[in-house]
């Protein structure tokens, strides 16, 4: 089976920090902030703080103009260049589609590429390979699937292989993560298998496997869950309400969101993966549940648009709010929380348990018996 695939669209904020995250290890504040030098510093990318990957079909006019601007800046891209259809409009430009602000794309100037750090050429090579990816041929395999009988059993063996490389040439396909996974799997290459042919066993592997529970978020993962929280609730006019909107929060405040949950040792970092801490599930289970329900951010967007609708004032809306939270307080002023604390060590100048402080560079042991004692 051939099967065509047309290039990904531009990139978001909240899509490129999911991409830099996986990609080049970076935290989502860091991606923010490098694309906002990219913008300011270096006027070689548009506004970053966009929740589109789409543009304005008047801006296709413009496609000469840019891509002109990226030769100037970049003279290896000569030979790429040489294969651009600059007539071709892909599904990027959609005027239906575009929000308050377009996706990400390089400016129409040249950039100074030898001002940037190795972090933000990379950043700004994935933003402009993305826009370079709209004028190059769509990406063509061949799937395969070979279904094999054995010994009885039935078998079923996947593969591709690549036709026309199309836009990959500038996007190449990420590694999978797992060498043995079914990503991996579904790439191998099949050879001519006719039907009714008949194959020699080689070899026969038996593993034994456990289901494992779902990976820990990335911060770039995180940001897409936040995007796409609408699966995670059940009512389904709040699901829907959710799917309208942004989700939990915007593409200007999740990186601050999930920056200050790090702050507060709510979140913790174990190489590219974050976790949430004990003090977070302590925080979540005395918390009243429509506090923790990504639920309740969509009523409150529904109350939003009954303020824009002129069904509602704000004063009723805040008084409503006031009232809510008065209730909780009331209800929950003499819940208890079952704090773990880490075990603390002893001070090894005189043996007392040590305790943790905060000072100008951050968390620290100290000996309990401070100041008596300075360990």
């Amino acid at each position: 089976e051939r099967v065509r695939e047309g290039p990904p669209l531009l990139f978001d904020l909240g899509t490129l920090q999911e991409v830099c995250s996986k990609q080049l290890g970076l935290d989502v504040q860091e991606t923010l902030e490098i694309a906002q030098a990219l913008y300011e510093t270096h006027k070689a990318t548009t506004y970053p703080r966009s929740d589109s990957g789409y543009l304005p079909e008047s801006m296709f006019a413009e496609v000469p103009a840019v891509l002109d601007s990226l030769l100037k800046t970049d003279p290896s891209l000569r030979p790429i260049m040489g294969q651009l259809d600059r007539t071709q409009r892909s599904r990027a430009w959609n005027d239906g589609k575009v929000t308050a602000h377009h996706g990400i794309i390089p400016t129409l100037e040249p950039a100074n590429l030898s001002a940037m750090s190795d972090k933000e050429l990379a950043v700004y090579r994935l933003i402009r390979a993305h826009y370079l990816a709209q004028f190059l041929p769509h990406h063509e395999f061949d799937r395969t699937v070979a279904q094999l009988t054995c010994g009885g059993q039935s078998l079923v063996a996947v593969g591709k292989q690549i036709a026309v490389a199309g836009w990959r040439q500038v996007l190449a396909a990420p590694e999978p993560e797992d060498g043995d996974g079914e990503d991996t799997q579904r790439g191998q290459v099949l050879p001519a298998l006719p039907a009714g042919t008949s194959c020699q066993v080689g070899q026969v592997e038996l593993k034994a496997l456990k289901t494992l529970p779902p990976k820990p978020y990335t911060q770039g993962e995180l940001v897409k869950a936040m995007k796409g929280v609408a699966k995670l609730v059940t009512d389904p006019r709040l699901k829907q309400k959710l799917k309208d909107t942004t989700g939990i929060g915007t593409e200007a405040t999740r990186a601050n969101i999930i920056s200050g949950l790090l702050a507060r040792g709510y979140l913790l970092k174990k190489g590219r993966a974050i976790r949430a801490s004990d003090a977070a599930f302590t925080l979540i289970d005395a918390v009243p549940a429509a506090i923790a329900d990504p639920g309740t951010t969509a009523v409150w967007e529904q109350a939003l648009d009954m303020i824009e609708g002129g069904q509602m004032t704000l004063d009723t809306f805040i008084a409503k709010q006031s009232s809510w939270v008065a209730q909780l307080v009331q209800q929950y002023r003499g819940a208890t929380l079952d704090l773990k604390l880490p075990p603390a060590p002893n001070c090894p100048q005189c043996g007392a348990p040590m305790r943790q402080r905060s000072g100008k560079s951050g968390v620290f042991w100290s000996c309990s018996r401070y100041p008596d004692c300075k360990g």
